[in-house]
């Protein structure tokens, strides 16, 4: 008999829950904790809505302080899985597992090399952290396997039936000596996918990851990608973003057939201490039966969260005050790793 048929799932497929890890002074949180530790209230607030939490903390003095903050927003503790375990930072989407599905006995992780970004940060523990989770039994009928190969979750995007999407400009970063059909070809068994969909355009300012894909282009169900656009011609990122957009129209999907685009509204330039912030709406996350949406308190924030809800019909959504986290150059996609149904012990 052939062994079943692994998958790359598509985060709108069925999840366990979702896995966050809990910012402390010793992240680069510090300088901004409170205004960060209310984003990850809200965030845990609404994760829980819709399915479970696990929440990595370094130490339980670490677990009874955000505990503390949980329950007093009214939070229910029992949708809460505790995890103690060390981590440089809290970008879990580029650290934490990601998950093939269907195969024997049931669900891999796989365990890239994390470089922090190509060594823009420190990374020791980050890329320790999937092994780490491993040790301490969270999961069931799962193997594991290591990859040295650098690779962050937010740099690639699935439709979870053979296809991925990514930026070529954040691979050749990771790996300045390869040549794009080797990498194709990494991927492509890694992931068990059948192609891979490369843009060869679009970048944020401020953004520190060299494009990647989830603060860009995503893809949807019923033949979809929700893209970031930029309808500003005076604006810096206007000719990047529009030949991104062309980029996605000329895409076929295995049908042949063009995708359906769903353009994100362009928010009005958010600039602190004198920087740009890279605010993309782009970084949404899909539940169980919802999609939790960025935002940043300017006016596009409630169009945003409209044209998401078209692309993903039947959903319930939430918004989540994401501005704090723009200052560090990432978002609520970025934070946050889903698992996907059935691979929890809890």
């Amino acid at each position: 008999m052939d062994d079943p048929i692994e998958h790359f799932p598509a985060e709108w497929e069925a999840q366990d829950g979702v896995l966050i890890a809990w910012p402390h002074p010793h992240t680069d949180w510090a300088a901004d904790l409170p205004a960060v530790e209310s984003v990850y209230v809200a965030l845990v607030a609404a994760i829980t809505r819709f399915e479970r939490c696990l929440l990595c903390v370094t130490d339980a003095t670490l677990q009874q302080h955000a505990t503390t903050l949980l329950v007093r927003a009214g939070v229910n503790p029992t949708k809460l899985t505790w995890i103690e375990i060390e981590y440089d930072d809290t970008w879990l989407r580029d650290t934490g597992p990601i998950t093939l599905v269907g195969g024997r006995p049931g669900f891999r992780l796989l365990d890239f090399l994390f470089t922090g970004w190509g060594g823009k940060f420190p990374a020791e523990r980050d890329d320790a952290l999937v092994r780490g989770l491993l040790q301490r039994g969270l999961f069931q009928n799962v193997v594991s396997t290591r990859l040295d190969f650098a690779l962050e979750g937010g740099a690639i995007d699935t439709d979870g039936a053979g296809t991925v999407l990514s930026t070529w400009q954040c691979l050749r970063h990771r790996h300045p000596g390869c040549r794009r059909v080797h990498i194709e070809q990494v991927l492509c068994k890694a992931l068990s996918v059948q192609r891979i969909l490369w843009l060869e355009h679009g970048a944020l300012q401020g953004d520190d990851t060299d494009a990647h894909i989830d603060t860009l282009a995503r893809f949807a169900p019923n033949n979809g990608i929700v893209f970031q656009s930029c309808d500003d011609a005076g604006d810096s990122h206007f000719l990047e973003l529009k030949a991104m957009h062309q980029e996605l129209q000329a895409l076929r999907n295995t049908d042949g057939l063009a995708y359906r685009l769903h353009a994100l509204p362009w928010p009005p330039a958010i600039i602190e201490q004198g920087r740009r912030l890279a605010a993309s709406y782009a970084n949404y996350l899909l539940v169980n039966g919802g999609v939790l949406v960025p935002a940043y308190e300017v006016s596009t924030d409630t169009v945003a969260a409209e044209v998401i809800a078209r692309a993903h019909p039947d959903r319930t959504m939430v918004s989540v005050p994401c501005r704090p986290l723009i200052r560090q150059n990432g978002s609520l996609h970025c934070v946050t790793m889903q698992l996907p149904r059935g691979i929890l012990t809890v």
